[in-house]
């Protein structure tokens, strides 16, 4: 019979679906399927059609239609295509992120989304590729949410309340300023912002600040020269295109504090976004009269990622911080062989006594800070970044020291020496920091990150001091020759709302400082299937130093030293569990003279241009060497991580100071015998002394449940000089330095901060910090005549959120006001830094 033709419905049916296959990619199962039903039928209506003798049918076989030729898309087509694939993604992504705050645009990119006391990376992921957990180095790391629980406004607040950390003071020969002490060593220039060393010596805010990273041990491989007990980075807030965002907080305190902070974030354009801040404070200080702590400061932050592969960011940050210094209070010390005595406070001299003038004394710090960097994503396994920084730092005070208590009888009849410090110090600095990261696989199985770089520091500072001070006139009175007034009551002292004249200009006679280095490193992480971990690292510094200046006669000098430096670190991870690991690790680092940059003189690490015998006392660099053993361990649904090391930490060629008698006996140490009378010896620095510090760091930051979030740690530590080539300046207590522990450490420290959610509104929490005796002294062995008592401070405050977008929070800080001291100035005339009583806070918050 005829051929049988498929009704009309099914061709359209046969139509549609071959068209849907060549537009959208329908599988070939599909039209199989379609065409078997289409053959039966056609079978089933052939067979009724021959059943009915119908007239034969046609069946028309569709007829694919030839595809128009592609066209190459233009680069605006590309462009446009990668933005709104990139713009889908957000969106889904904000679909299906979490209704917490740490679901919000402004959260930590470091922080654990759902534990962010527990941070996972630090910010240098190049130099750190793996997970915290997985790094064979012991970091601390406090979390913006961290921060803000501290209610730590400043980098001094933050560190002081972390185990491990003591603080330093500031005087004339050093900056008023940031002096910490990590692991027992200096690292008072081993602040970084971003990766790149800030060497302004300054003092810190934190209203810009996402997260501050210390990094113990030594670090020259990672940081350059210092880092002998460690370094912080302090990691600044960036723009983010995830999202716009408008917050807002306003703090008001009882110490007369009034401060308010902004910090906004605005989507330019998939592409584009920009983030903005602001500070204004005014503050007195709890527990203490007439000091004042006043502060401003804006930044702005940019990024722009036009493409998948290139990301540009830049930002820029202005800090200035005024108002009256406070150099603490005096000593009490019942004679130079005792080791009986004390800070004043604790003879019944009121804690709130203020021996500097109010009409006269005053500091402003300032900093302005630019960055600019550049990524580029050449393959997906290769990427170039670089990083320019150019800042400008001022330290601009006069304060006054109170020194050298003459004791009477009574007590209360005593006097000091009120010794004016001044200085004017501008530091100008610039960096250039190239990288490249490659990432492959060996034939081995061990999967590399590897990273070079080459880097160039320019750090250039002039020192000079205020003219006046050491001839003022006061009611009649005039200062002695050193600028001392010698007749203020240690108990009532009786000037300090004297008037004076604005202070005289500078002297114009600075002393200047200018440091070069050039930098050359290669670090290489490599991961086998996440059993074993090897990473090493060899850095290169050449580092040079100049400096010029004038004598007290005026004469004019100059000194220069050039050094070398090498330094490398090995580290061996095992991971039994993927949630655990166990390292060990070595690491080396280098103090060339002058690496804290704010000394003037040998005695204070610098590098003195005027010194009688000059190159005597361009010493050779410090060496540190390193190892530590530890294991970590993330808990608790991986929100918890623990962390517990031992290290020892070596010092050799090490700076010391010894007392001569003799012309010969200085010229011979590379010093200018002229003691001041009644003394008959001078003190000469020498070189060639060693000391140890070992000790034990443990940790904890994250959830122990969803409702609980703890941090905190413990470091005890043991300090011994073991070598001097100098007898003890007490020959009486100590016939020499060996043995003796070290000034400056906190040898027990704890700290823990914990909070607990009790409902949706509500949430209650608290800190403890514990300190133990600190002993005074400078460069080797500490005085254990002289020493700051051990405390224990307590701290809580409650959380109320209000709304989804406002929130009350009360801080009450040092809930017991307990007196205690954070640092010790140690010479022939020592004075202490008395921390802050209590004070309650109330902070309302806006997040839009």
């Amino acid at each position: 019979m005829g051929q049988v033709v498929a009704p009309k419905s099914l061709r359209s049916v046969v139509a549609f679906n071959s068209m849907d296959e060549r537009s959208a990619g329908v599988s070939g199962k599909k039209v199989s399927a379609v065409a078997s039903l289409i053959a039966v039928a056609s079978v089933s209506s052939g067979a009724q059609a021959q059943q009915s003798n119908l007239p034969p049918v046609t069946v028309d076989a569709p007829v694919e239609r030839p595809r128009p030729a592609a066209s190459k898309p233009s680069p605006e087509q590309v462009r446009a295509r990668n933005a709104l694939r990139r713009a889908a993604q957000r969106q889904q992504a904000a679909q299906t992120a979490p209704t917490t705050p740490s679901g919000a645009p402004d959260a930590n990119p470091y922080a654990d989304p759902a534990a962010p006391y527990k941070v996972d990376h630090v910010q240098a992921g190049g130099k750190f590729p793996e997970k915290l957990v997985d790094t064979p180095k012991s970091i601390t790391v406090l979390s913006k949410e961290v921060l803000e629980d501290k209610n730590a406004t400043s980098l001094k607040q933050a560190i002081l309340s972390t185990a491990g950390v003591t603080l330093g003071s500031g005087e004339g020969g050093n900056a008023f300023g940031d002096r910490f002490f990590i692991r027992g060593f200096d690292a008072r220039n081993d602040i970084f912002i971003d990766g790149v060393r800030d060497a302004g010596v300054s003092v810190r805010e934190n209203f810009f600040t996402e997260q501050v990273e210390i990094l113990r041990g030594p670090g020259s491989t990672v940081s350059g020269r210092g880092v002998a007990g460690g370094a912080i980075n302090i990691v600044t807030k960036q723009a983010t295109t995830g999202g716009s965002f408008y917050n807002m907080d306003s703090t008001f305190g009882t110490d007369q504090t009034k401060r308010v902070t902004l910090d906004v974030n605005q989507v330019i354009d998939p592409t584009l976004a920009v983030r903005a801040g602001g500070l204004f404070q005014d503050a007195n200080v709890a527990g203490r009269d007439y000091v004042t702590d006043n502060r401003n400061g804006a930044f702005v932050a940019t990024t722009w990622k036009p493409t998948d592969t290139i990301k540009l960011t830049g930002n820029y940050i202005h800090t200035e911080l005024t108002g009256i210094p406070d150099f603490g209070v005096p000593y009490y010390r019942p004679s130079t062989s005792s080791t009986a005595g004390g800070p004043f406070p604790d003879f019944g001299v009121n804690r709130k006594n203020f021996y500097g003038f109010v009409n006269r004394d005053f500091f402003r710090t300032g900093q302005d800070i630019g960055t600019l960097n550049a990524e580029v994503q050449i393959t997906p396994d290769l990427m170039l970044s670089n990083k320019t920084r150019a800042s400008h730092s001022t330290q601009n005070y006069i304060g006054t020291l109170p020194e050298a208590p003459s004791l009477k009888n009574p007590l209360t009849a005593s006097t000091l020496s009120a010794n004016p410090q001044s200085r004017f110090q501008a530091t100008d600095a610039f960096a250039n920091q190239t990288e490249a990261t490659y990432k492959f696989n060996d034939g081995a199985g061990f999967k590399h990150t590897l990273l070079g770089g080459i880097e160039y520091d320019r750090e250039r500072s002039s020192i000079d001091r205020y003219t006046g001070l050491s001839s003022e006139q006061v009611t009649g009175t005039p200062f002695t020759g050193s600028g001392a007034k010698t007749d203020v009551s240690v108990f009532y002292p009786q000037y300090t709302n004297l008037g004076f004249p604005i202070p005289g200009g500078l002297t114009g006679l600075p002393t200047k400082i200018a440091i070069d280095t050039v930098s050359g490193y290669v670090m290489d992480s490599a991961n086998y299937r996440d059993l074993v971990i090897l990473n090493g690292g060899f850095r290169y510094d050449d580092y040079s130093i100049k400096t010029s200046g004038y004598a007290a006669n005026r004469a004019f000098g100059q000194q220069s030293a050039e050094f070398l430096i090498p330094n490398f670190n090995l580290g061996l991870t095992l991971k039994p569990l993927p949630n655990g690991s166990v390292y060990v690790a070595y690491a080396t680092s280098a103090n060339p003279v002058g690496a804290e940059f704010d000394g003037t003189s040998t005695a204070y690490g610098g590098l003195n241009p005027t010194l009688a015998g000059g190159n005597n006392q361009i010493f050779g660099p410090e060496k540190n060497k390193a190892i530590e053993l530890g294991t970590k361990w993330e808990l608790f649904d991986r929100h918890l991580l623990l962390t517990a090391a031992l290290f020892q930490t070596t010092k050799e060629n090490a700076r010391e100071s010894q007392n001569v008698g003799s012309s010969a006996a200085a010229a011979a140490l590379g010093c200018t015998y002229a003691p001041v009378a009644p003394a008959t010896t001078v003190s000469c620095i020498t070189a060639g002394a060693a000391y140890r510090i070992r000790g034990i760091d443990l940790g904890i930051g994250g959830n122990i449940t969803d409702k609980w979030s703890v941090f905190g740690g413990l470091v005890l530590m043991q300090s011994e000089v073991t070598q001097s080539l100098a007898p003890s300046a007490n020959k009486a207590l100590y016939p020499t330095n060996v043995g003796r522990p070290l000034a400056n450490i906190a040898h027990e420290s704890f700290s823990l901060l914990s909070k607990y959610q009790l409902t949706d509104t509500w949430e209650l929490g608290g800190q403890a910090v514990y300190r133990s005796k600190i002993y005074g002294g400078t460069l080797l062995a500490a005085n254990q005549g002289t020493s700051l008592p051990s405390y224990w401070r307590f701290d809580v405050f409650a959380e109320a959120k209000l709304d989804q977008h406002w929130r009350l929070k009360l801080f009450v800080n040092n809930i017991f006001d307990k007196r205690y001291y954070d640092a010790l100035y140690q010479s022939a005339a020592p004075f202490v830094l008395e921390a802050p009583g209590r004070a309650a806070y109330v902070v309302l918050s806006a997040r839009y």
